[in-house]
């Protein structure tokens, strides 16, 4: 987040049931608790578990949010699930400086290659670090990880109590895989 715009604009791509809406309301909460301003909200159709949802935030160092539309110019996108993008246009209207969060085995240049990406990639194997630490397959709370370093827009330390909130005794296993994201994603240089 630069100073000269402090409005950080993310959109979320999973499947429904992965939890990408309750990452954008655990972020939302995290920048809450920071004395920033917040929004996170999905974008919901028909769709079933396991078809292809959004999930959005907004989070403002100085002013409240007052848009209240679905984030079409984000800053930051982030994929839980790369099956999504042989299938959805993932960096559809992402900022010409933006960059897309990746849950992948891939490098960088093999998804640039792979999906013909041309802007920023960040990559984390969030499946692994999920089935390590979790011992389930189900990356949104890891994602958050990669997403909090990528952005730069709220502390690690403040995820921490939403987390422990909403997962209660598993809260402190989410926290050590959103950690462990945090220290392995690789973000690709400007």
């Amino acid at each position: 987040m630069t100073e000269t715009n402090s409005l950080v604009e993310i959109r979320w791509h999973g499947r429904g049931g992965q939890g990408g809406v309750t990452s954008a309301e655990l972020i939302a909460q995290a920048a809450i608790s920071e004395g920033k301003y917040a929004q996170a909200f999905p974008s919901f159709g028909p769709e079933r578990r396991g078809a292809p949802v959004q999930a959005f935030n907004r989070i403002d160092s100085k002013e409240p949010v007052r848009i209240r539309a679905d984030v079409t110019e984000p800053d930051i996108v982030t994929v839980l699930d790369p099956g999504l993008l042989s299938i959805v246009n993932v960096t559809s209207g992402l900022k010409k400086n933006g960059i897309v969060v990746i849950n992948t085995r891939k490098t960088a240049e093999q998804i640039r290659s792979e999906f013909g990406i041309s802007h920023r990639v960040a990559t984390v194997n969030a499946t692994r670090i999920a089935r390590e630490q979790l011992g389930v397959p189900i990356v949104n709370t890891t994602m958050l990880g990669a997403l909090i370093k990528v952005a730069g827009a709220i502390k690690k330390e403040s995820i921490h109590a939403p987390l422990e909130s909403r997962f209660g005794r598993l809260g402190e296993r989410n926290i050590k895989a959103m950690e462990t994201a945090y220290a392995e994603v690789v973000i690709e240089e400007q």
